[in-house]
């Protein structure tokens, strides 16, 4: 039997259309801002690392919250972070991101454009046949007005894939202030900018990305409902995100 998607969830053809587009190299994803005449075009695809969850219960959010440091420093409950609510098997998986690129010009000077379109976590190979949002445990899909997009939010621009067994201690370095100011985090830093944490004891890793204010969490489901890819998108070009 094929999947058939909640339509309350489903991408419109917009987002699906820059879900499939902005993993091809080559390809024209939109303009440059007030630049009509410029492409933003996809440049390459960068596997970042690999990042394994053993739990298959996954997290994609901002790895702390500034709000939240008063409370975590003194050993006072904070927000769970927004594990998803799909489950995905055990396991190893890639980290991806796309690159675009759109050159512009700013008060004389001259700029590459580079950015980060996406992120995604490869699941498997399999073809996708459709795009959803990925709904977190706590959220109420009846509660979802029409052409909302439910997303994460992030202080720092950062988001970051996390196994939701091992929350608490892969998120710890990220939380380590001494008189307000943050600590050197003890992580492995990645192309890209993204950084990886290991939990050894649990066998389970966090890996950031670049998530500009946070972002909207897409799944691509295969005709028999897997998740084959997870995509985090922080804006599209044209495209409400």
């Amino acid at each position: 039997m094929e999947w058939i998607g909640d339509a309350r969830l489903a991408a419109g053809p917009e987002a699906a259309w820059y879900l499939e587009t902005v993993f091809t190299p080559g390809e024209q994803l939109g303009t440059v801002y007030d630049d009509p005449t410029t492409p933003v075009v996809v440049t390459g695809i960068e596997e970042v690392t690999a990042i394994r969850i053993p739990s298959g219960r996954l997290v994609v959010d901002a790895p702390w919250h500034d709000d939240e440091t008063w409370e975590y420093e003194r050993g006072l409950p904070t927000s769970p972070p927004r594990e998803l609510a799909v489950r995905i098997p055990p396991g190893t998986y890639r980290v991806e991101i796309a690159w675009t690129a759109g050159p512009y010009e700013f008060f004389g000077e001259h700029f590459d454009g580079v950015e980060c379109a996406a992120t995604r976590l490869r699941i498997s190979d399999d073809p996708v046949v459709g795009w959803e949002m990925g709904l977190g445990v706590d959220d109420d899909i009846d509660r979802l007005q029409p052409g909302e997009r439910i997303r994460f939010y992030s202080d720092a621009n950062v988001g970051c894939f996390a196994d939701a067994g091992a929350w608490t201690a892969l998120t710890a370095p990220f939380r380590a202030y001494v008189d307000g100011r943050p600590m050197p985090r003890d992580s492995e830093q990645l192309r890209g900018g993204c950084e990886r944490v290991t939990d050894e004891s649990q066998q389970a890793d966090l890996v950031t990305f670049m998530a500009e204010s946070g972002g909207v969490v897409w799944l691509g489901r295969t005709k028999t409902s897997d998740v084959a890819v997870i995509v985090v998108t922080s804006g599209m070009p044209g495209v409400k995100a």
